[in-house]
Formats: C-alpha cells, structure tokens, sequence
C-alpha cells in the first residue's frame, strides 16, 4: 500500500524551523516589538512592554549567574501563576539552565523525588498558596537533600536577594553565556507519570518547546497584536509552551487572569484585557459557560483559543463558538513528551472534524499508526497505536535510557501509547489508551505511583487503582483494598487523611473498595478492566 492508503502523515513545512534559542528568538522579538504589551498580570496589575519584559528577563538572567549556575545545571521552579513564573522560563533559557517544573499541587513526597531524580541544585518557589506551604515543604527538602544548596521565594527578602546580585554581572558575561547555547541543549524538565513507579523527566530542547510553540502559535494565526489569555497552569506545555512561547514566538501578549483557574477571573481578564484568544480543557470552557452571570462578560473580542487536554465535547465545542464568538477555535493533541503538540485542527476545518478529531499533523511533523502487535503501519480507517517523529519529540526521560528506549524507538519515532484511526485526509481520532492511564480533568495520573505511596499505610497489604467514569473529570480514582489481617476496612475519608500534605490531591482515590482477594489472571497479573468493570457495576456509573 502508498502512504496515502497508509496511515502516515507528514506535516506541511509551511515555515522553515527555527534553529535559535529561546532566548535569541526573545531578543529578536524585543528588538522588534519592543513597545508593544508582553505580559499582563491581571491580579496585581503589573504589566510589562517587550522592552522591560527584556530587560526583567536579563536582570534575573544575571541573577542567576551570580549564584554560580553553570550551564546544564537544574533549578526548579514550583509555583502556581505568577509573573516571576514566566520571568524565570526566559532567564534560565538565556543562561543554559535545565528549568525542573513542580506541579503546584505536589507536596512533600513528591517534590523530594523530584529534587532527586533531577540532581536540582536550586529551587524558586512562592512561599504559600491556598493549602499549600510551599516554603515549609522545601525547607523540609533542603534539610536533608544537600545537593539542594539554595532556594528562593517569590515575593521575599530572598527573591530580592536574588536580582540583586546580578548587578555585579555585566551585559557581556550574560552574552558570553547566552553565546554559548546550542538550540539542541537540554532547557526543561517536565515529570509525567510512568505506568509503572514514579515520574519520568521528559527532557525538553529550546529547538523542542520554541519551535512547538511557534506553529501553535501559526495554527491560530497570531500576530503582534494578538492577546492570549492563559489559564492554564505555566508548569504544563499548555501554558509554558502553547501559551507562553506562542506568544513571545510572535509578539502577542500574554495576559494571566490569576494565579489557577477561576472561571470568572478567565472571563474578566478577556474583558479587561480585550484578548483575542482564550485557552483551556473542556472542563474550563463548561465552567465559564456555566456561569450565572456569563452573559454580562463582553467577549467579543475573542476570535480564536484552544481546547484540548482531553477529549472535547461537540456541544462544549458548539457553545464556544456560538456564545464565546471564538470561531477559529482549535483543537490539539499531543503529550508533554512531544513538546507537546502533534496534531492540530484548522479553523477552516468543519465541524464534525473540529470536534470528532484531533486535527492533522503539525508542520514538520511525522504521524504514524502501527498494529500494537505487529509493529506494521495500519491502512486508514484501522486503529493503532499513534506514533510521531520529529523535531518535536523529547532529547529523553532525564537520566534513564532504558525509560526512553521504551519510549523511543531506534528510527526516532515516540510510541504514545493512544490508540488512535487516520482517515483518508489524514485526521486522526484518539480512541483510546494502552497505556493504563486515568485522566482526571486534565491530569494524567498513573496508578502504580499512587499504590506504591499506599502500600505504606500501615493496614494495607494489597492495594490496586483503577480509574472509574466520572460527570464532572471524566474519570476518578478508585482504590481495591486487601488490609492487614485484623484490620478494619478502609474508607476514602483514611486514605484523605494519611495523604494529607503528601500527595497532590487529584491522586487521592475517591473511592474505595475493600476485597479479600483481586481478579487475578491464570498468569497471576491483576484484571484491571474486571476491576473497572466491578467498580461500574458497583457505583451505578455510566460508561
């Protein structure tokens, strides 16, 4: 059979690649749009031309610097969205240092693998938000993780500190390093859950993630007078690369409407700020339609946006472009460890395509979906694994080669794990997972990290989670329980409370069942999908 018959696609390389680093292509957008608005932080107030963008950019750049990190060396930022998030995405991108993002919503347990894992010579860090003591858990960190030497606070003393003492580097000791990059050196560590253990650091380029942000960007024809709101979290490729690079790629600015997501925050920051483009999951997009008040907010300045990070409703779609006048709207698919985006919808596209598919491969990209089994490309129509190749995918899984072997094969192609159906015109349709993922409202979580925290519950003996259908996320968590001979059974309100402050809440088990004994193959491996299928049965959910 042809390619055409086939399903393989390569994307339109419509624009060549930039080969450049993040932070030449910044300068390069400064030089040349340098009055116009970069960044807006709606909640504060502070706002920011490309100009002083720059120069905020360069002055933490030197900063860092004068703490002494080297080139390759990592420092984590673990934040919700704040301004000195975006700050410190550009000022390690000059000076060559591996940005590790923490997901806001880590606590102690997680966040001390992460330093670990990822060799994190220093931390930036707000002090608290909400529930979360961010200073109290990385002091606990640094007490005990020497390799940890430093960390500094956002909003305090020790961030003052911190620009501070980049006055005693000069304009060209911040060039000499910036010089001194290769768009192929390794610039962000972004963790994603294995389906086995703890989470893997897909390790991401400046070739990587600008590039990707780049064509996001192109798909939804940004200029320098486009203004994007971005509610999505800075520590995912959603908000760090789609958002952030998209923008600073092209000159747009970016607008955060607060520190997480708050549906009115979202709708008053279009508003106020007149933006032109709107991101989020589904889950957002129904939120801010579901508001009371949603038809006192003037968005029609809003023409275009992307909903993605799971699968998107036709009506949610229909909605947003009828009530919210985004009639460019666009969909994408990808994961973190492609940078993250393979396939994007058009605006041209019709509707069935722009809601029953995930668009056609980006520019520069492969796509490919091949028999599970076999390893051999399906005709079109068939289901498959989907496969990508390019400039997009991951440099690796930070320090563990045989995770990335996995991952990637020997001719450069990233096996996702979806399952996935190419049509004639080379749209694809995700239907499925081989990998034993739950999607929790965007959340990608993987049950074995979850099991290997509770199996030290002291009444645990036996411990297996499973993702169940859910309204709201679109799936939960359910855990199958075998306690200790003597102990009583567990409730959902014990598993809250032994992982208070320990694990992220989205991976705390909502439900629990409590079993002598699980579904067991004649191989002794445990049946999931007969635990799923329990656990609807048991629940009265609906598949």
């Amino acid at each position: 059979m042809s390619n055409t018959e086939l399903s393989y696609a390569k994307g339109e390389p419509v624009k060549p690649l930039i080969e450049e680093t993040i932070g030449a292509d910044l300068e390069n957008t400064v030089a040349r749009f340098g009055d116009r608005t970069a960044l807006v932080d709606v909640p504060s107030g502070r706002r920011w031309t490309y100009t002083e963008f720059g120069a905020d950019v360069n002055r933490l750049a030197k900063g860092l610097l004068a703490v002494g990190l080297e080139k390759g060396d990592r420092m984590g930022i673990w934040s919700p969205n704040y301004p000195e998030w975006t700050l410190l995405q550009y000022a390690t991108a000059k000076v060559g240092v591996v940005l590790v993002n923490v997901n806001p919503a880590y606590r102690t347990h997680e966040f001390d693998y992460v330093v670990e894992q990822s060799g994190m010579r220093m931390i930036a860090a707000a002090v608290e938000y909400k529930s979360s003591k961010y200073r109290q858990m990385v002091e606990q960190t640094l007490a005990k993780r020497p390799s940890l030497e430093r960390a500094f606070y956002i909003g305090d003393a020790s961030w003052d500190e911190l620009l501070a003492g980049g006055e005693s580097i000069s304009d060209e000791q911040l060039h000499e390093r910036s010089d001194s990059l290769d768009p192929h050196d390794p610039i962000n560590i972004q963790y994603t859950s294995g389906t086995t253990g703890f989470p893997k650091g897909a390790t991401l380029s400046h070739r990587n993630i600008l590039n990707n942000g780049f064509f996001v960007g192109e798909g939804l024809t940004y200029t320098e007078k486009d203004i994007v709101c971005i509610p999505m979290p800075f520590y995912h490729c959603f908000g760090m690369v789609m958002g952030n690079l998209a923008c600073t790629s092209h000159g747009a600015c970016m607008v955060i409407p607060g520190p997480t997501f708050d549906p009115v925050a979202a709708l008053t920051a279009v508003e106020q700020e007149h933006c032109t483009s709107l991101y989020g999951v589904p889950t957002m997009f129904i939120a801010e339609l579901g508001l009371p008040n949603f038809a006192d907010f003037d968005l029609s300045s809003l023409r275009t946006g992307i909903m993605s990070g799971s699968p998107c409703p036709v009506e949610a779609m229909k909605k947003v472009i009828d009530r919210m006048g985004m009639a460019e709207v666009v969909i994408c698919y990808g994961m973190t460890e492609t940078s993250p985006v393979s396939t994007i919808t058009r605006a041209d596209d019709d509707m069935r395509r722009r809601t029953e598919t995930v668009g056609r491969a980006m520019p520069h990209v492969e796509i490919q979906i091949l028999d599970p089994v076999t390893g051999e490309r399906v005709p079109r129509g068939t289901t498959g694994e989907f496969c990508t190749r390019g400039y997009s995918v991951m440099k690796g899984y930070w320090n563990a080669p045989e995770r990335t072997a996995e991952a990637i094969d020997a001719d450069g192609w990233m096996h996702t794990g979806d399952l996935a159906v190419m049509d004639e015109d080379g749209y694809c349709a995700i239907v499925g997972r081989m990998k034993d993922m739950v999607i929790r409202g965007g959340e990608n979580i993987y049950p074995r990290e979850i099991e290997e925290f509770l199996y030290t519950h002291p009444a645990i003996a036996d411990v297996s989670v499973v993702g169940v259908p859910d309204e709201k996320y679109g799936e939960e968590l359910m855990a199958w329980i075998i306690t200790v001979p003597g102990h009583e059974a567990l409730t959902a309100e014990d598993l809250d409370e032994f992982s208070a402050g320990r694990l992220a809440h989205y991976k705390v088990p909502r439900y629990v069942h409590c079993v002598d004994s699980f579904p067991m193959t004649v191989t002794g491996k445990i049946r999931k999908v007969d635990m799923r299928d329990e656990a609807v049965r048991l629940l009265g959910l609906q598949r």
